[in-house]
């Protein structure tokens, strides 16, 4: 039988040495079975000198079909680790398996569908390295993952659109410049949707934070009044819906007692209210509105904060033509961290990162992927 060039499927001449391979094949029942087969030595007038091409042998990995098989299915429901020694395979063995297993079978997303998106990121190592995440609102697929979370980070993103980022209707985001000026770049006809959750937050952080804190300052003398106000971070920044009766009854007693701390709580709720107005020019009014008696409350947080969102005013009167957020892809998030402290961290982020993909395939009837 002629040998053939496992590199390049020619016919090749015969080197006069040869070497055996040992070979794994799945465990049968409680027995391991290991193979030791002859392989020889071949010199390919294209790939130089090679070894010759095995059918049953998938690749240069000394695993058989049937093990790479079974290792690809228990990757599925096991972490890395655990099938490594469940098999008696090295790690990386393992994971190179699972990552070709991924880059062939991955999906890839028909940009062409694309209309509406969600755009977060999320902490990749320790030291302040993050990635960015972006799917798709309609269908809650991740589209794409790629480290960093500055405009050059995500502009792959958009070169891989193409012509299809004209027919961006509209991109949920926090407040990111970066991401703003890059979505406002690559694609003209979408509009940016500001997160109210982030806003909302931030205008806690910012405003209720230091007003509480302020006020807890001028309460030095008063030592248990000081206390009460210190420790009430939690109840003013709770939504009043979810707190106990014991909780809301402590939160009406403290605001009755503080009319700094009631301004800028009563506001905090007429904020959340601009992303539910009926339209646009509606949500305009209700800003005017609550910018007006943000600036005319003389506390200062407050007015700096007002100042502050201003010129992010657009990405939040389009949620009264865009209802998005990123609520779903917050959620996302939090599964991502399951993955990476199931693995205790991944050191080859592409391999990460199709993790991820495989973990939030389309949620649609038709398919919404092309194939690779």
């Amino acid at each position: 039988m002629i040998p053939v060039c496992s590199g390049c499927d020619q016919a090749c001449f015969l080197v006069h040495d040869m070497h055996r391979q040992r070979v794994r094949e799945a465990p049968l029942l409680i027995y391991r079975i290991e193979l030791e087969v002859p392989v020889r030595r071949l010199r390919c007038p294209i790939c130089g000198p090679t070894r010759e091409r095995i059918d049953w042998l998938p690749g240069r990995p000394g695993v058989t079909d049937t093990l790479h098989q079974w290792v690809e299915r228990l990757v599925d429901l096991l972490p890395i680790r655990h099938v490594a020694d469940l098999v008696g395979l090295h790690w990386h063995t393992v994971k190179t398996i699972d990552k070709q297993r991924l880059q062939r079978t991955l999906p890839v997303p028909d940009a062409t569908r694309l209309r509406r998106l969600m755009m977060d990121e999320f902490a990749l190592h320790k030291g302040h390295r993050y990635a960015t995440v972006i799917a798709c609102a309609d269908t809650q697929q991740v589209v794409w993952v790629g480290e960093g979370r500055s405009r050059e980070s995500i502009r792959p993103f958009f070169e891989w659109l193409g012509a299809a980022r004209k027919q961006i209707e509209a991109v949920a985001m926090d407040m990111n410049s970066a991401f703003d000026l890059e979505v406002k770049a690559q694609s003209p006809n979408a509009a940016v949707v500001y997160d109210r959750f982030h806003v909302v937050a931030k205008y806690g952080r910012e405003v209720v934070d230091r007003v509480r804190v302020n006020q807890a300052n001028q309460l030095r003398d008063d030592k248990v009044a000081r206390k009460v106000i210190k420790g009430s971070r939690w109840l003013l920044l709770r939504n009043a819906d979810n707190l106990k009766p014991e909780q809301a009854v402590k939160l009406e007693e403290l605001l009755a007692a503080n009319a700094s701390l009631s301004t800028a709580y009563l506001l905090k709720d007429q904020l959340k209210m601009l992303w539910f107005a009926d339209d646009e020019a509606a949500a305009r009014g209700a800003w005017q509105e609550w910018a007006g008696m943000a600036r005319s409350s003389g506390i200062d947080a407050l007015v700096h904060f007002a100042r502050k969102l201003e010129p992010y005013l657009e990405g939040i009167v389009s949620s009264a033509r865009h209802r998005l957020n990123t609520s779903v892809l917050e959620g996302m998030n939090n599964r991502i961290k399951v993955i990476k402290r199931m693995a205790y961290g991944y050191r080859d982020t592409a391999y990460f990162f199709l993790k991820i993909r495989a973990a939030f395939p389309a949620k649609c009837d038709e398919p919404f992927f092309i194939s690779q």
